[in-house]
């Protein structure tokens, strides 16, 4: 194999939102893959909010991306050398490929996983990937959802968000209730993803419309924003609600931490929990997860959007996405 490898390096530890001096290109000959191993082209990128939480050297559920590193990312590729009886040249392959062209997979604990014959790339990186397991997950363990309770959902027109909503609704929530930034994404999830109200948190005021869409309380809110959202709806908890906490996007790029919310008490006085999970918890039973989400798809009751960003190069304008709003649905980099 003579091809080269471009690969996206950690250049520098972001403040702020990160932009063309945070990562650097790098470019090499691609690996060869040993006994045991397959060579993967890289196709496509899953971006995700948690790759800004990589760059920060901080503590976290994984360890930091270091200096000089591939930045660290999930994507979809094509094998196409391999020495491996796992992975045969014109699988498609789904793991952590990072920022790059050319990735090897090996047969360890953390090998790809061939995406089935018929799974599109997109349904494989977003509803049955890291999203819709986090969603189904989240708001079926950790949120304890039951028939009839109302939930609520912010970054409800992101990837998961917007999975978070349709699950409750197959599930039988009474009222789903989702928190997004613009009219059109608010219009969307409630016309095309079947949400009882929509909530524009730029033009409207949140607490407000939430009292009077959800008049008994919040049984279920799914946090993937943080900050002040999160503290509005700790004012609205029902009796014995919870709070899903799946992500702080709204602190991702902040320079120093804001105090914590001001309406925790709210959780004594409701005899309600909050709980944070990491979806890394649940691999061992994404295959009963899957199996469902891809019935649902098949049925028409799960429905998902993809914002397509062309280019390795481009990586770092995708991921400021998430955190401009300018998205609806999974962003994914084509390469």
């Amino acid at each position: 194999m003579t091809d080269t490898n471009r690969r996206l390096v950690l250049a520098r530890r972001p403040t702020g939102m990160v932009d063309d001096t945070t990562v650097r290109m790098e470019e090499e000959p691609a690996p060869s893959p040993g006994p045991g191993q397959a060579l993967v082209k890289v196709r496509y990128l899953s971006i995700d909010p948690t790759i800004r939480t990589w760059m920060d050297d901080r503590p976290g559920y994984l360890p930091p991306i270091g200096l000089g590193e591939v930045v660290r990312g999930p994507g979809v590729g094509e094998v196409v050398e391999s020495d491996s009886a796992r992975y045969t040249p014109g699988d498609l392959v789904f793991g952590m490929t990072g920022w790059q062209d050319y990735v090897i997979a090996d047969e360890g604990p953390a090998s790809m996983q061939v995406i089935p014959p018929g799974v599109a790339p997109e349904l494989a990186m977003n509803v049955l990937g890291v999203n819709g397991m986090t969603a189904y997950f989240g708001l079926l363990d950790v949120g304890r959802l039951q028939a009839g309770e109302t939930v609520v959902v912010s970054g409800a027109a992101g990837a998961t968000g917007s999975l978070v909503g349709q699950i409750a609704k197959i599930k039988g929530a009474s009222k789903v209730v989702g928190i997004a930034g613009t009219k059109e994404k608010c219009a969307w999830i409630v016309d095309e993803l079947g949400f009882d109200a929509a909530v524009d948190y730029r033009d409207e005021r949140v607490s407000a419309r939430l009292r009077a869409e959800c008049p008994e309380g919040i049984d279920v809110y799914f946090d993937n924003v943080g900050g002040p959202i999160l503290d509005t709806c700790l004012a609205q908890l029902a009796m014995r609600g919870r709070v899903v906490l799946c992500g702080a996007i709204s602190l991702y790029n902040a320079e120093s931490l804001p105090p914590g919310p001001a309406n925790y008490l709210n959780l004594l006085m409701k005899r309600g929990r909050m709980e944070g999970f990491i979806i890394l918890d649940y691999v061992d039973r994404f295959p009963e997860a899957q199996a469902e989400m891809f019935g649902w798809v098949a049925e028409g009751k799960v429905r998902s959007a993809e914002h397509f960003v062309d280019g390795l190069e481009h990586c770092t304008e995708a991921l400021n996405l998430l955190f401009t709003g300018g998205n609806t649905g999974k962003v994914i980099v084509r390469l």
